[in-house]
């Protein structure tokens, strides 16, 4: 396993419980592809609060930009299916 997998690993192992449920509702809106303006205005929150959300998912997340935090969401996803790993 590499170490971009180990960590991606680490984080779903505790950092998802640690996350707010605008949090989560911001992770999925980035895991579907959406765009911080798409987000926010399906939240009906302001755009500037998706990125502030944005800010703190990377930090806890403990990744550096969007397209990891994807990465984490997407295999947070396949940790909690009923086909993936235990």
């Amino acid at each position: 396993m590499g170490a971009q997998a180990s960590q991606i690993s680490e984080i779903g192992n505790g950092a998802a419980a640690k996350l707010t449920p605008t949090q989560i509702k911001v992770l999925q809106g980035v895991s579907s592809g959406r765009l911080n303006k798409q987000i926010a205005y399906d939240l009906g929150i302001a755009e500037a609060t998706v990125k502030a959300h944005m800010t703190a998912l990377m930090r806890k997340l403990n990744v550096r930009n969007r397209t990891q935090v994807a990465v984490v969401a997407q295999h947070l996803v396949y940790m909690n299916d009923d086909n993936g790993p235990r």
